[in-house]
């Protein structure tokens, strides 16, 4: 995903990725930016294991943004995720329940090429 996402609600917002064939993933990149609000986000990163209908938490992270010094969140998660299925993420914007909207700018996703 490149150029950015943002909701068009407040609240907390889900996105899932579920691929057509498994997947290993072996790198998760992930960058939040915040150029406006001061608030402490947190998200939840999660995988579906191939034959399972249970989502297995991969990381549980809050960030505090404080722009214009803390505007950015760049995660890079180095995963051994063998046959995905899926792949979710879940960000709660503002652990206080403010107003503001959930954003993602990228996700990047690094996968062995096949054999």
């Amino acid at each position: 995903m490149r150029g950015g996402w943002r909701a068009s609600e407040p609240g907390i917002q889900t996105i899932r990725l579920l691929f057509d064939h498994p997947q290993t993933i072996r790198v998760i990149q992930l960058v939040f930016k915040e150029k406006e609000f001061t608030r402490t986000q947190e998200f939840v990163l999660r995988w579906l294991p191939q034959g399972t209908r249970d989502w297995k938490d991969v990381v549980r992270q809050q960030w505090n943004f404080s722009p214009p010094v803390t505007g950015d969140e760049c995660e890079e998660y180095k995963v051994d995720l063998p046959s995905a299925t899926g792949l979710e993420l879940s960000v709660r914007p503002d652990i206080s329940g403010g107003e503001t909207r959930a954003s993602l700018e990228s996700l990047k996703l690094s996968v062995p090429p096949e054999s």
